[in-house]
């Protein structure tokens, strides 16, 4: 049995797969995350997810894989650029464990277990069954990214592989960023700083859907301003990792990539930017939904 939990901003997903080759959930459930009342509580939470897996399966968990935010520093052992900030700092490994009764874990970004899922499982592997190479992207409430090469993620020296959502898109005047820079590719096209955008250049604060519903009637030059411009940027930004690692598929979750026109004028503008007089690269919506997650965190 392959236990796995998901730690995101708003809620904690759990699963137990039959087997790494029979991939059947046998439990999934879900509890907030409740990371305002802190560090303590979010140990809690997640120990309760997991003694309600085991009451509904009368399964013991002694082995768990986990996807969280931020990395695990592999020099300090403490957690670092997490959003979740309350992580930061903790030696979250060793105090899970602790709480856990001593069981074995293995941690990973959770932009890792979403890109190793849809590599292995999803839809990269679907596409170009053997890609040497597979960027998945997150972009929701933040913007993260995991690497996966021949089947395995690259955590890098610092554990931050896969961490484009901070490279600075606009460094002089562009929004601060909670990681202490100005102008990081987070700030520009995840859903908050999205909406924010569009508020500031239209004094009107509307959700992401219907900012991009106004921009596909074609209703709101605000709208169609604010898309464009998330277009631009993320040809921009995608178009320096092409340049970097080559990939054989990108595969976009989260929340904003569900928008449909960064398949199409995403893609054109990435040509731009990409250092190859065309752009063979896959951009792809992942197959697991939501699942890819917590099934990459089980894989772990």
């Amino acid at each position: 049995m392959l236990w796995g939990i998901d730690l995101g901003g708003t809620k904690i997903e759990g699963v137990i797969l039959e087997s790494s080759t029979n991939l059947q959930p046998i439990a999934r459930m879900r509890v907030p995350t409740e990371s305002d009342q802190g560090y303590d509580h979010i140990i809690g939470q997640i120990k309760k997810l997991v003694d309600m897996l085991s009451a509904e399966t009368g399964l013991t968990c002694t082995s768990l894989g986990l996807g969280h935010p931020g990395a695990l520093d592999p020099s300090t052992g403490l957690m670092k650029n997490a959003n979740t900030t309350a992580l930061n700092g903790r030696p979250f490994d060793k105090d899970l464990s602790a709480a856990l009764g001593g069981i074995e874990l293995k941690l990973s970004n959770d932009a890792n277990c979403f890109a190793v899922a849809e590599a292995l499982m999803g839809a990269a592997k679907d596409a170009v069954p053997n890609a040497e190479v597979v960027f998945g992207i997150i972009m929701g409430t933040g913007v993260g990214g995991g690497i996966v090469v021949r089947g395995k993620v690259i955590n890098g020296r610092h554990g931050i592989g896969g961490e484009w959502g901070h490279n600075p898109l606009e460094p002089e005047d562009g929004e601060m960023c909670y990681c202490g820079k100005r102008g990081c590719v987070e700030t520009v096209f995840s859903g908050p700083f999205l909406e924010r955008h569009y508020q500031k250049i239209s004094g009107e604060k509307l959700p992401l859907k219907d900012i991009v519903s106004r921009d596909i009637a074609g209703t709101d030059p605000h709208a169609a301003a604010t898309m464009t411009r998330m277009v631009q940027m993320f040809g921009k930004a995608v178009g320096a990792v092409i340049n970097m690692i080559d990939p054989d598929v990108i595969v976009i979750g989260g929340g904003v990539g569900n928008i449909d026109i960064l398949y199409t004028r995403g893609v054109e503008e990435a040509k731009k930017h990409v250092f190859n007089p065309r752009l063979d690269t896959l951009f792809l919506k992942p197959k697991l939904g939501d699942s890819a997650g917590v099934f990459g965190a089980a894989l772990l």
